[in-house]
């Protein structure tokens, strides 16, 4: 165990953060002293809809956007889904082509491929070594028949930020929206609706130490989209279901907490990132850094490891008190290699012995020097043991 602290290391604020405490602050009087429904009419649903309300305009200042395009769902995998099948089911008669990239989550790929089973043409753009998507071979992909484009705004594996206004100022130029799937992005990266060319954009409050179950879609004003969930007029008629107000109102005080201050946060967060990486790079032979070295998240650090397995690290590190991950939360118990990593080219055995490491607020530096003094360790057992290391190859000592 960490012998800095009382607690467990953890860096796999990718998969989820904690909920800040001025978040649960806001949330718990809508649990029960405002429990009312806020689509009744009567006085009792005055403040749940007051709540509702707030968050929405909470929501769209983050944005750069206006609150009534500001649509409350259930999280971002439920976002990207009725984005992508809300465009292309209610644009089908101008066109029946999507592009979208190959390192995607899986909640926009799974769509496409679900929308492919319908009869639609979905185009998967390839990346650099970086996990970049080239603005260019949009340009070269789209058609007069594509009514989407949809890339993410930042990577959930490797970090890599992509140069979303470029892409999507292409797709305008040809008549297409742009979605950008922006759940790892929303509190890292300055989002401007209007000055990224984004039409429709996803993000998920447990990204950013808000509650877990809570996501919205950002939806420019007179962009044609079919409903994801029929039955009642909740959110204006587009997204059926009781709302979900003590969700929302945390959702709202998240993003506001995120958003007061992206700059500073990065420097504390990315100096102690590049610390991580000098270090890991600088003891452990045969490893690389994975996504783009400068145009990368603030908080992650992804890493692989020849010859090793990035199962084995993550038990190894755990029985440490250290928690991380393999690659997204959502595939972790897949032994596929990440479908991210190989599009990089990485080979499959490369993409297998990989490690992800996401700093976030409660992160310290004594935290970053226990990990630095337990993973070559880590690498080095585990090397000495597999069949896959050549001889010679071991672990340097840390200074």
């Amino acid at each position: 165990m960490n012998d800095q602290a009382d607690r467990p290391v953890y860096m796999d604020h990718a998969a989820t953060t904690f909920m800040k405490p001025e978040v649960l602050a806001a949330m718990a009087p809508y649990f029960s002293q405002y429990f009312g429904n806020p689509s009744s009419l009567y006085r009792f649903s005055g403040e749940p809809r007051k709540g509702v309300d707030a968050a929405r305009r909470q929501v769209a200042a983050a944005l750069g956007a206006n609150p009534e395009e500001i649509y409350f769902c259930a999280g971002g995998s439920e976002a990207d889904n009725w984005a992508i099948k809300g465009v292309a089911l209610a644009n089908r008669k101008r066109g029946d082509h999507i592009i979208t990239s190959a390192i995607e989550h899986h909640a926009v790929l799974h769509t496409c491929e679900w929308l492919k089973r319908q009869g639609f043409l979905v185009t998967y753009l390839p990346v650099d070594e970086f996990g970049r998507v080239d603005p260019g071979s949009v340009e070269e992909a789209i058609t007069d028949r594509t009514t989407l484009v949809s890339v993410m705004t930042a990577n959930n594996e490797i970090g890599t930020i992509q140069p979303v206004a470029e892409i999507g100022r292409v797709a305008h130029d040809h008549g297409a929206l742009f979605h950008t799937d922006a759940v790892q992005a929303v509190g890292a990266v300055p989002i401007d609706v209007d000055a990224m060319n984004i039409d429709l954009l996803s993000l998920s409050g447990h990204k950013f130490y808000g509650p877990k179950g809570t996501g919205a879609l950002y939806v420019r004003r007179g962009t044609r989209l079919e409903n994801l969930v029929h039955g009642g007029g909740q959110e204006r008629g587009r997204r059926a279901g009781t709302e979900n107000v003590p969700g929302i109102v945390g959702l709202g005080r998240a993003i506001e907490l995120a958003t007061a201050d992206i700059e500073g946060h990065n420097r504390r967060i990315a100096a102690m990132r590049d610390r991580l990486i000098r270090g890991v790079l600088g003891s452990i032979p045969d490893a690389r850094l994975n996504g783009h070295p400068t145009e990368r998240l603030a908080n992650n650090a992804n890493f692989s490891f020849r010859y090793v397995e990035g199962e084995s690290i993550l038990l190894l590190l755990d029985a440490q008190g250290i928690c991380a991950s393999t690659g997204s939360a959502c595939s972790s118990g897949s032994l596929e290699p990440s479908h991210v990593l190989l599009a990089t080219g990485l080979s499959h055995e490369e993409a297998h012995g990989s490690l992800r490491l996401t700093l976030g607020d409660a992160n310290t530096e004594d935290d970053v020097d226990y990990v630095l003094s337990v993973l070559p360790d880590v690498i080095g057992r585990l090397r000495r043991i597999s069949p896959l290391t050549p001889p010679g190859a071991g672990v340097r000592e840390v200074d």
